[in-house]
């Protein structure tokens, strides 16, 4: 069994507000939930309105499956045009 998690920081740089950062945050983590099968959750920064720390983790059978999923997910919150990805860390355990 394998266990990959990954640690992201990102900025979210028109959010002027909690309520504002919440409306980016909620339906991204929705999303990748429903797509991709992680657990994923805000970790860190969560009284500030412009940065957020998301953990993913996944569970797999393969460690080249479990690291290319969470590598999706990374592409994914890429993708967002309303956050930057700053820092991103990821081990198997």
């Amino acid at each position: 069994m394998i266990v990959q998690y990954a640690e992201i920081d990102c900025l979210i740089y028109h959010a002027q507000s909690l309520k504002a950062k919440r409306s980016v945050i909620k339906p991204l983590l929705l999303k990748i939930r429903r797509d991709y099968n992680v657990s994923i959750a805000e970790v860190d920064y969560q009284s500030l309105w412009q940065r957020a720390k998301f953990a993913i983790v996944t569970v797999s059978n393969e460690k080249q499956h479990a690291e290319k999923v969470v590598q999706d997910v990374i592409k994914a919150i890429e993708s967002n045009n309303d956050l930057e990805i700053t820092a991103t860390h990821t081990e198997r355990i």
